[in-house]
């Protein structure tokens, strides 16, 4: 007789994961307490659909905190075995400009999730949707409130947990499952923005000038880290993914200091000796704003921002300018609400795991994807974690 295995949450990791068990030796069995599986799937590719990233592993592995934690299950699924299974059903991909894969053009979140969720039906994968998991009863099964019973009992040999993060709750994924496992003596660490805008006070005229409006090619450093990329100015603060990707750092300052700074470079790929060189151009009649224009191709939004940190007689000194131009402080003083965050950190904490996702305390139990407490910068590199570690737990549980 088959083994059940029941799987509660209906995101990437779930997918995979129902995607490579056995069907020939496990009855599984997806339950989405939404009216269909794949919400945040789908949210997320509303924003540029970035599958994964397309660097090489040993570089991909390094862009995840902790990187040992996943390490072993990205290099056993990698961003090349995830682009050839989603060809495989059908989903083909391209490396963009950036390196991020994304389906090729046309391609719709909702057709990608309908390939999956059609490879699932060949193996006979079954979703219940409308099943809100409520806990466990006094024999340890599963309980679950549905539209039509306040009690429906399920009962499996092996359970498996993919219940989503903190971050955008309209999609399910509103950590209120935390609550269940602390009473098993599960730790859970608190749900922290990731991945997210970060607030500043801006000056007010600086807001009207330039809201909505990228800062490109340029270099952000916090600590000891640098991102280069571009970030949106926003009435709230910055957005964008060269601030995104500094995500650990600044709530690292946050949590000691209630603020934390980061440095703008504007010109990243120059020096400031080079700097110095072309503002000592002879610029003629031009206004000095003008000569920066054209000597260093200065937007207007970088412009606005040099002149909102200097004072008129350091934005018309060279040396003064110079320096600030490679290294602009902006002060933040939060992150955006966690809801408000494209991912979280917290979750389970990883002592409460084996390097087989089981949980320590809950033999049989076993527990995937963001609900755990790790982190990852935006362009693809989320997804590709959840895939792997859907697709490692799987091995495991076919060898059983």
């Amino acid at each position: 007789m088959k083994k059940i295995i029941a799987i509660i949450g209906g995101g990437p990791a779930a997918l995979m994961l129902a995607a490579q068990l056995n069907t020939n030796k496990f009855d599984v069995t997806i339950y989405e307490r939404n009216a269909a599986v794949g919400r945040k799937f789908l949210v997320a590719g509303q924003g540029g659909f970035n599958l994964t990233h397309g660097e090489s592993v040993d570089q991909l592995v390094t862009r995840y905190n902790p990187s040992s934690f996943l390490k072993n299950k990205i290099f056993s699924f990698s961003n090349t075995d995830l682009r050839e299974w989603l060809s495989a059903i059908g989903i083909e991909t391209f490396v963009g400009s950036s390196n991020r894969v994304f389906p090729v053009k046309g391609t719709k979140p909702i057709e990608v999730l309908n390939a999956i969720l059609n490879s699932l039906s060949l193996k006979n994968v079954k979703v219940l949707t409308r099943h809100l998991w409520q806990g466990w009863n006094e024999k340890k099964d599963l309980v679950f409130s549905t539209e039509k019973e306040d009690s429906k009992i399920i009962k499996a040999d092996y359970i498996v947990f993919a219940l989503g993060g903190g971050s955008w709750q309209k999609t399910g994924s509103d950590g209120s499952w935390t609550t269940l496992f602390a009473a098993k003596g599960v730790k859970c660490n608190p749900f922290e923005a990731s991945n997210c805008a970060f607030q500043i006070n801006w000056p007010q005229e600086f807001i009207k000038q330039t809201e909505g409006k990228p800062i490109k090619n340029i270099a952000v450093k916090c600590l000891d880290k640098e991102k280069r990329g571009e970030i949106v100015v926003t009435s709230f603060g910055l957005e964008g993914g060269a601030v995104y990707a500094l995500s650990p750092e600044i709530r690292q300052q946050l949590a000691a200091n209630n603020s934390a700074i980061i440095y703008i470079d504007l010109k990243p790929d120059l020096p400031i000796e080079e700097i110095k060189r072309r503002l000592n151009y002879e610029r003629g009649k031009k206004s000095w704003s003008k000569h920066l224009e054209d000597q260093l191709k200065f937007s207007k939004v970088q412009l606005t921002l040099l002149k909102s940190e200097l004072t008129k007689e350091d934005f018309l000194n060279i040396d003064t300018l110079s320096s600030k131009i490679k290294k602009i402080p902006i002060q933040i003083i939060a992150t955006a609400p966690v809801d408000e965050a494209i991912s979280t950190v917290g979750g389970v904490s990883l002592d409460e795991i084996d390097t087989d996702f089981q949980l320590k305390k809950l033999p049989g139990h076993y527990a995937i994807g963001e609900m755990l407490d790790w982190d990852a910068p935006t362009g693809g590199y989320l997804l590709q974690a959840c895939f792997s570690m859907g697709h490692s737990l799987a091995i495991r549980l076919n060898e059983l």
